[in-house]
C-alpha cells in the first residue's frame, strides 16, 4: 500500500524531501547536544572525553540568587503574550473576512503583515524613538497635562511596552493562517445560514468562528510550547540596565552567562529545562482539548 501511493503520488513526495531534510538536520540531529548538559563540555575535548557532571548545571541554575526573578519575568512575559498577543490575529482575522471588496482587504492584510519583515533592532529603535523624551507617546501626554516620561527607563513600563510591539509586528503575520482556514470554509454553510435569516454577526458567531475553532486550537498548542521561549531579540533590544528587573528573562541570563562567558553545558542546561517546561504544557492542554473538544496535536 505504501509503496502503491509513493508511485501514484511520488511529486508530492519529492516536494517534502526538503522540509523533511530540514526538519531532520536543524531539529533531530541537534538533540543529541543536549548530552552537553550534563557534562562539563569543552570544545577541545568534544563529546566523548568531556567528563560527566549528572544534574550539576541544573542546580546552579536553581541556586542561582536571581533565578526566581528571572523566571518569575519569563513566565509573566509568557502570559501576557499568551493573554494579549495570541487572540488578536483571531479577531483580525474575522474583521477583515467581514470586508466585501477583495482588493481593500487583501490591502488591509497587506499593511498589518508588512511589520513582521522588521527586525527586532528596528522595531526596538522605532520603540525608543517613539518613548524619547520628546517623542510621540510625550507630545501626546503633554497635551494632557502630564510631566514627560522616559519609558524604555522606566520597569513599570517595559512589560507594556513588550506586549505593544509585539502585537505591531506580528499580529498581522499571523492573520496569514486563519485568513486561509476562513477561505476553505464551504460556502453553501453560509448560504443556508442567510436563508436561515442570520445576520454577517450571527454567520461569524455560528458558522466561521466554530469552523476556525480546530485551526486555533492547534495553534494555541504550539504556542504554549514556546511558552517559556520569548524571542531573545524581542526582548534583549527593548532591555535597558534600568529594565533588568522587569524585563530580564532566562534567554537573556543565558546569553550573559552561557555564550559570553562560553558555559555551554550550562547553556544547553537551561534551554533544556524550558524544552521540558514546554513539553509538559503542551500534553496537560492537549489532554483538556481532548476531553472539552475532541482535538489536539495527536
Amino acid at each position: 500500500m505504501l509503496w502503491h501511493n509513493i508511485k501514484t503520488y511520488w511529486p508530492l513526495y519529492v516536494m517534502a524531501i526538503p522540509g523533511m531534510a530540514f526538519i531532520i538536520i536543524f531539529k533531530y540531529i541537534p538533540l543529541t547536544g543536549s548530552l552537553i548538559a550534563f557534562q562539563d563540555y569543552s570544545v577541545f575535548k568534544g563529546f566523548m572525553d568531556s567528563p560527566w557532571v549528572g544534574l550539576k548545571h541544573f542546580k546552579t541554575l536553581l541556586d542561582y540568587p536571581d533565578f526566581n526573578r528571572v523566571f518569575t519575568n519569563t513566565l509573566i512575559l509568557g502570559i501576557l503574550k499568551t493573554l494579549f498577543v495570541f487572540p488578536v490575529p483571531i479577531v483580525l482575522s474575522l474583521m477583515i473576512n467581514e470586508v466585501r471588496k477583495a482588493a481593500l482587504k487583501k490591502g488591509i492584510q497587506t499593511a498589518l503583515y508588512i511589520p513582521h519583515f522588521l527586525s527586532w533592532v528596528i522595531v526596538a529603535g522605532i520603540a525608543f524613538d517613539l518613548f524619547a523624551m520628546s517623542g510621540l507617546f510625550n507630545m501626546v501626554i503633554g497635551w494632557f497635562g502630564f510631566d514627560p516620561v522616559l519609558a524604555m527607563q522606566e520597569s513599570s513600563y517595559f512589560r507594556p511596552i513588550y506586549v505593544l510591539t509585539g502585537l505591531w509586528r506580528d499580529a498581522g503575520w499571523g492573520t496569514v493562517v486563519y485568513m486561509a482556514a476562513i477561505s476553505s470554509i464551504d460556502p453553501q454553510l453560509y448560504e443556508s445560514a442567510m436563508m436561515d435569516g442570520a445576520s454577517r454577526f450571527k454567520q461569524m458567531k455560528h458558522v466561521t468562528f466554530p469552523l476556525l475553532l480546530p485551526t486555533i486550537l492547534v495553534l494555541f498548542l504550539l504556542e504554549i510550547g514556546n511558552f517559556m521561549e520569548l524571542g531573545f531579540d524581542h526582548v534583549y533590544n527593548l532591555l535597558t540596565p534600568m529594565t533588568y528587573s522587569a524585563g530580564d528573562i532566562l534567554d537573556t541570563y543565558v546569553f550573559r552567562t552561557g555564550i559570553q562567558q562560553a558555559q555551554y553545558s550550562f547553556a544547553t542546561a537551561v534551554g533544556l529545562f524550558q524544552s521540558i517546561i514546554g513539553f509538559i504544557l503542551v500534553y496537560t492542554f492537549n489532554r483538556l482539548s481532548r476531553k472539552v473538544s475532541d482535538g489536539g496535536l495527536w
